[in-house]
């Protein structure tokens, strides 16, 4: 299994970090514990399979000129029945052109393509827990809400993960590739 992920700016990463710290600190979640290395991310594509090494020269191909965007997360969210609580962005023109273009020059990898990532089903997001209890999700959401902090940042890259292990009980999927996005000039 494979992952594309927008990775953010320094400053926006190590908020995310925080959040995910005071949660662990508040036995509402264990995230940064249960995948190793984890960074702040949003999902831009998935993969059941990969010819790794043809995807990684694409990828390198179409960033080559790609410029870091603007993001702003406002939303506190959830999925149903997954127990999962996220920050969701902005939906910005340049949110939505930069995902729908990476799947239009990716076209033909979508046959492993997990359908929930394509244009049409993406709902961009950031995730601060996973599998979390109705009572735990609650008190997630109410962490979240008292924060009450707007995060302006930037996408200032991508990367590739694959999952390695995920058997233990913590998941294995490290970065096989990343590529920094350019400044605007």
């Amino acid at each position: 299994m494979y992952w594309v992920i927008a990775l953010f700016d320094e400053k926006t990463e190590k908020v995310i970090e925080e959040i995910w710290k005071e949660l662990t600190a508040k036995d509402i979640s264990y995230y940064e514990e249960e995948i190793n290395d984890a960074r702040p991310h949003i999902t831009l594509g998935s993969y059941k399979e990969l010819d790794k090494e043809t995807y990684i020269q694409a990828l390198e191909t179409y960033y080559e000129n790609k410029k870091k965007i603007d993001i702003t997360f406002n939303t506190v969210g959830s999925f149903l029945n997954y127990g999962t609580l996220f920050f969701s962005p902005t939906m910005t023109k340049e949110l939505l052109d930069f995902h729908s273009s990476h799947h239009d020059f990716f076209r033909d990898f979508n046959e492993s393509a997990v359908p929930l990532y394509l244009p049409g089903n993406w709902i961009p997001h950031c995730t601060l827990a996973n599998k979390l209890s109705p009572d735990k999700l609650s008190k997630g959401f109410k962490h979240c809400l008292e924060r009450g902090d707007t995060i302006k940042g930037k996408i200032t890259g991508i990367a590739l993960i694959e999952l390695v292990d995920d058997s233990k009980d913590c998941v294995e999927a490290p970065i096989v590739y990343s590529k920094t996005l350019l400044d605007w000039k």
